[in-house]
């Protein structure tokens, strides 16, 4: 077959693209921008070609799929419906791939792309599987009975997923331009629940997901009692997460992970659960946690100086909490900046005193203006970065233009976070720093 693939950039449609050149097909995709992206890292691997003109044309036998951030209205879009090259929903590609292989779908609010990265850091190195990541990361053999999928709910994407068993590590309020409410949302995961043909690994601590009418065999994992496997005895240090694990009342084994905060402590308690249900011995998945090294954007340290930069996806209040809590852990002496750049003025407008409670774990945020290339500012009448920014307790705009303010921070961890391109403005500051 032969696949092309409009908004190639994105995360999921990257990875989607290399997964189908993995499994025999050609692939080839347009995207707007043009800039180098961080996921485009398995397409130049591929030679994966990639358009940012109309030059493309189409075989007869040509299927094409297309990223919600794009209007049916792009050019690029139209010009393939007027050539009557068939289309195919890109999370309808992805459903029918899980049903080619024994696949765990991997799901919920925050969590999912360590989550993923973990269980098939682990299944890779033991019995082989394909991937699919969200940060641009996918590797796909025929020959590979697993096949780990981390799935999205935003616009209900996973509901076209028939996993053989699901993780959901929590359900929180999010996407809602898309959802109306958390119990929309909720209503939604329990769908998604149905469709899992074995069993599902859910974290029993998130009060939503207790909500959940589950139809088959549930394993709940998390810091409380009421769960099936639970973390104890906890230890966070400048090194890393120290915990034993205990499953249904027994002690499990000691685990020792390289990464920072309890949210990775019970990433890993979903990875290590569904391990073990597939038959990989305790003492393997416990050297095989010791050499993860976690998933790109996601917490990614890079040193000049006397600085720590740190890279992450976060872009929802949680996400950007629990990170900057992390960057205490492992830094606890330090001063922490933090660099926010909001992607949605929806999620901005509903999430305003959360990010600003945040926010104010730093010692100093600094924020660009709202980046969206998917919602209109004029649909959203005064919601902008300055409605957060007023409730921060030391907080201040800053652009490219003057992203030298950084420069004042000495022996500092800087955090750099977002979903929308931020790339450009560490690059700057980064090129700033190695010139002192």
């Amino acid at each position: 077959m032969k696949y092309y693939c409009i908004g190639i950039k994105g995360s999921g449609m990257a990875t989607l693209a290399c997964l189908l050149h993995d499994l025999g097909h050609t692939v080839s995709g347009y995207d707007d921008t043009k800039e180098w992206k961080f996921t485009q890292e398995g397409l130049d691997q591929r030679n994966i070609v990639i358009y940012n003109d109309a030059s493309f044309i189409p075989d007869s036998d040509t299927i094409f799929t297309c990223s919600k951030a794009f209007s049916e209205n792009h050019p690029e879009i139209r010009k393939m419906l007027e050539l009557g090259v068939e289309k195919k929903a890109y999370n309808g590609i992805l459903g029918d791939l899980t049903n080619q292989f024994q696949t765990i779908s991997i799901s919920g609010t925050h969590g999912k792309t360590t989550t993923s990265s973990l269980v098939s850091h682990i299944l890779n190195s033991t019995y082989g599987c394909n991937y699919f990541i969200g940060d641009g990361t996918g590797y796909a053999n025929k020959e590979n009975e697993y096949f780990v999928i981390e799935s999205d709910e935003f616009n209900r994407h996973f509901l076209a997923y028939h996993p053989t068993y699901s993780i959901i590590t929590n359900i929180e309020l999010e996407h809602t331009e898309c959802y109306k409410d958390i119990e929309d949302i909720i209503k939604t995961f329990e769908q998604f629940s149905k469709n899992t043909k074995k069993g599902l690994i859910v974290c029993g601590d998130n009060e939503n997901i207790r909500k959940i009418q589950f139809d088959k065999e549930v394993i709940f994992y998390g810091f409380h009692e009421e769960n099936n496997v639970i973390a104890k005895n906890i230890e966070l240090t400048k090194e890393g997460s120290n915990f034993d694990i205990y499953m249904n009342g027994s002690f499990y084994g000691h685990f020792e992970i390289p990464l920072f905060g309890n949210h990775m402590i019970l990433n890993t308690l979903a990875c290590v659960t569904i391990c073990d249900k597939l038959g990989i011995e305790k003492d393997k998945i416990h050297e095989l946690l010791l050499t993860f090294q976690n998933a790109k954007r996601r917490f990614q340290e890079e040193i000049i100086g006397d600085t720590v930069i740190i890279d992450d996806y976060a872009h929802h209040p949680t996400e950007i909490k629990v990170t900057l809590e992390a960057a205490r852990q492992k830094y606890p002496e330090r001063e922490l900046v933090v660099l926010f750049k909001p992607n949605t003025y929806s999620r901005t407008g509903a999430f305003l005193k959360e990010f600003a409670s945040a926010l104010n774990i730093a010692d100093k945020a600094y924020l660009t203006e709202i980046d969206c290339n998917r919602e209109k500012a004029s649909d959203y009448p005064g919601i902008s970065s300055k409605i957060i920014l007023d409730q921060l307790r030391n907080g201040e705009m800053i652009d490219e233009t003057s992203i030298d303010k950084l420069l004042k921070h000495k022996n500092a961890i800087v955090c750099f976070m977002s979903c929308a391109s931020i790339s450009h403005l560490k690059e700057i500051y980064e090129e700033l720093l190695k010139q002192k």
